[in-house]
């Protein structure tokens, strides 16, 4: 079973990003999505085998956003594609099998479209108004993952759902009683000074059992 949070790298430099995923790893975090839209491929190259050298360290998941080409070259454990990008059925011929392929979505129609191409888990969003990314889908809040929730029961799928887009601490017992597999979050790790006590509290409350 995937880890329930995932922590999309933050930083406006190879420095940043690099300080910002030691800092989240050291405290807790098992998961680390490398995002970093502005980096020159070299940079990229030498940030990912960075990131993929803490994560072994540290024994967590690492998957990179977009780049699949880098993702197989240093063998990272996966990546993250969005509508966009790649598709996920052309990333799986390029990484095989056994690497770990996400994909976004916005809509149930998103949410079918990535599953039926073999995303191995949805990041679905924006949970709320978010300044991480440009040209923002709808927000789909409480009700929104609710919803998608149900239908994707009626439809027998049972990949696992992150929600993702501005998520605070307090919004997360009530996003896990929707019956969301995880969250995945960006400025809330990026943003705090206490983040041992964050990363705890974020653990104790996505691992607590849940009535659905």
């Amino acid at each position: 079973m995937y880890n329930r949070f995932q922590y999309i790298s933050q930083g406006n430099s190879v420095d940043e990003q690099l300080a910002n995923i030691s800092q989240a790893l050291e405290h807790g975090c098992k998961w680390i999505q490398l995002r970093f839209k502005k980096a020159t491929s070299e940079d990229m190259e030498t940030m990912a085998e960075a990131v993929k050298k803490l994560c072994t360290e540290f024994g967590a998941t690492f998957i990179i956003n977009d780049n699949v080409s880098l993702a197989q070259k240093i063998n990272a454990d996966g990546v993250h594609l969005g509508l966009k990008d790649m598709k996920i059925s052309n990333a799986r011929e390029i990484l095989g099998p056994n690497k770990i392929i996400g994909g976004t979505a916005n809509t149930l129609e998103d949410v079918q479209k990535q599953i039926k191409e073999g995303a191995d888990y949805i990041g679905l969003g924006p949970f709320r108004f978010t300044k991480t990314k440009d040209n923002l889908s709808p927000i789909l809040g409480l009700e929104g993952y609710q919803n998608m929730v149900t239908e994707l029961r009626l439809l027998g799928i049972s990949t696992p759902i992150y929600a993702i887009g501005g998520i605070q601490l307090e919004d997360v017992p009530a996003i896990i009683q929707t019956g969301i597999h995880g969250i995945a979050v960006s400025g809330l790790i990026t943003e705090n000074d206490n983040k041992t006590e964050l990363i705890t509290k974020l653990n104790e409350t996505l691992y607590e059992p849940v009535n659905i």
